[in-house]
């Protein structure tokens, strides 16, 4: 049974009940009008229902990530399991065709090995499924009584059902750092078992990147394991040559649509530009290839530079600059808007122009915001991968000449684990490795963001 039936069986089995609850609620005052309960009939309902979906919704999720398990272990001691192979690949395979036959998403199997598991199959999915679905009404049974017994005219549901969903939102503000510690342990995890293959200082000064997948994983090669070339290559891209297009454009078209722009044109434009943040990546990078590296290549052979290439990181940063113009643009936007306008009609009551209002009252007001959205933007630009991929090449080039082909951190993530690597390997361990340096970095970021907000902050409050 799919987790979306559980939930729909959690929600409804909740809503009879709160009605049950609110039934008995309103009983009580029919027959003491003039007695006032603790709490509204719908407050009662709340608490009953509560206590019958959470408990219900808990037992559904753990009941879809065990049974799976116990499913294949029913199926695995049938008889028609005697010929799988042992380990691999294949066994996988078979198994998985065998369960979708059985559960009824495909119509049937390809391999003769499968089909005398598609009975054991259906057999265990439709017991276990009976039996989660037992387990769910058990408990709903079980917690609902327990709360519709405590209905009573002065029982203070209202607390108890605020303070229950003050812990459900509690709950779903931890969903996003429980997963950041999981990110961060899962890359902490993987990339000690790098370095204990690799050095980190050869990992972290060397300056040759060419990882063999191929080479023997007891005695690697330090000196292939350099990651100097694609930590350049990320900075030299996203930082340096995109922000160059990103931070100018982007604040002066927030200062032109907050100060300048009429208020109809403006509402054609602002929209126009924060749809660049919903373009695909991969299109920003058919763009990038496919029109502005064979310009740059172009002008470049023009100009008399004839080893000029068609990947390179000159394409893709500045492809990748026009796509994180709105990460820069609406920040200062927002920013510059929320300036009180006493400091701008003060500072123009001074017989300040508006050109110098801006840089020496709006510009300094709004810089928290300002530093934020570029910060935002960096952030975005150093994680692209797509644009990359196709406009500034696989070459780790330890170079400042923006027409030569670069790589990065990212493009070398996915080309470390896209492949048919052993993850025991230290070429896929590697890419562990760089995700680990680029959260840091990240995270680094963030953080400076953070103080520079707050401290400008304080001194405009």
């Amino acid at each position: 049974m799919s987790l979306v039936t559980l939930i729909l069986l959690a929600i409804g089995l909740g809503l009879i009940g709160w009605l049950a609850a609110r039934a008995r609620a309103w009983s009580f005052q029919k027959s003491a009008p003039q007695r006032r309960t603790a709490a509204r009939p719908n407050h009662y309902g709340w608490y009953v229902a509560l206590w019958i979906a959470v408990p219900m919704l808990v037992i559904g999720v753990v009941w879809s990530v065990i049974s799976p398990q116990m499913v294949l272990q029913s199926v695995l001691a049938a008889p028609g399991a005697d010929g799988l192979p042992i380990f691999g690949f294949e066994r996988e395979a078979i198994l998985a065709e065998a369960q979708a036959v059985a559960s009824g998403s495909a119509q049937g199997v390809f391999n003769p090995l499968a089909e005398p598991l598609v009975e054991p199959f259906r057999a265990a999915l439709q017991c276990y499924n009976l039996i989660g679905v037992a387990l769910m009404i058990l408990v709903g049974f079980g917690t609902g009584t327990f709360a519709f017994l405590r209905v009573r005219p002065d029982f203070a549901a209202r607390s108890r059902v605020e303070r229950g969903v003050m812990t459900l939102l509690l709950l779903a503000s931890l969903v996003a750092i429980l997963t950041t510690f999981g990110i961060f342990a899962s890359l902490v995890f993987e990339t000690v078992r790098f370095f204990g293959m690799v050095s980190p200082m050869d990992f972290l000064f060397g300056t040759h990147w060419s990882p063999d997948p191929m080479g023997n994983p007891e005695n690697p090669d330090p000196t292939r394991y350099g990651a100097i070339p694609l930590f350049w290559g990320t900075i030299y891209i996203g930082a340096v040559i995109a922000m160059i297009v990103a931070i100018p454009l982007g604040l002066m078209s927030a200062i032109y649509l907050t100060q300048y722009a009429d208020p109809r044109l403006r509402a054609w434009i602002k929209p126009a530009l924060e749809i660049l943040a919903g373009v695909p990546t991969v299109v920003y990078g058919y763009f990038a290839a496919l029109t502005v590296a064979p310009a740059i290549r172009d002008a470049a052979v023009a100009v008399g530079i004839s080893n000029a290439s068609s990947e390179s990181a000159l394409a893709a940063g500045l492809v990748m600059g026009v796509m994180i113009i709105p990460f820069v643009s609406s920040m200062a936007d927002d920013s510059i808007a929320a300036v009180p306008s006493a400091m701008r009609d003060g500072s123009l009551a001074m017989g300040a122009t508006t050109s110098e209002t801006i840089r020496k009252v709006l510009v300094p007001a709004a810089l928290p915001g300002i530093v934020a959205g570029v910060m935002l933007a960096i952030s975005r630009a150093i994680g692209e991968t797509m644009i990359v991929v196709m406009a500034a090449g696989a070459a780790a080039n330890l170079s400042a000449n923006p027409l030569e082909a670069m790589t990065t951190v990212t493009f070398q993530i996915v080309a470390m684990l896209t492949g048919e690597g052993s993850f025991d390997h230290p070429a896929t361990l590697s890419a562990f490795a760089l995700g680990f340096v680029l959260f840091l970095v990240t995270l680094a970021l963030n953080f400076i963001a953070l103080r520079v907000v707050k401290r400008f902050r304080e001194a405009y409050d």
